[in-house]
């Protein structure tokens, strides 16, 4: 019997030991993921880079369709001449 009390003390301070140490790197883990963290909040965000709105197609626009259309129906119906709907379509396209 006296053996086994030294040997269960033993195990029982490794156990101790053990468990610091363990419970020791558990919380310098937790240390430094907290540090990384706010390192990288503290980083300069990226820089943001607007890009322009592609222009407009260079053409003519659906009302000005609309109108070439109605013109050159009215053309077509011999309404309109050839010069008058010349005339008119400058007009339209500017």
């Amino acid at each position: 019997m006296l053996r086994r009390r030294p040997i269960a003390r033993r195990a029982v301070r490794t156990a101790a030991v053990v468990g610091t140490a363990a419970a020791v790197g558990h919380a310098a883990g937790n240390r430094s993921a907290q540090a990384a963290q706010q390192q990288a909040a503290q980083q300069a965000p990226p820089e943001v880079q607007y890009v322009e709105a592609a222009p407009e197609p260079a053409g003519i626009s659906p009302d000005a369709v609309e109108q070439l259309k109605q013109l050159a129906s009215l053309r077509d119906q011999g309404i309109l001449s050839e010069e008058e709907f010349a005339a008119e379509k400058a007009k339209v396209l500017g």
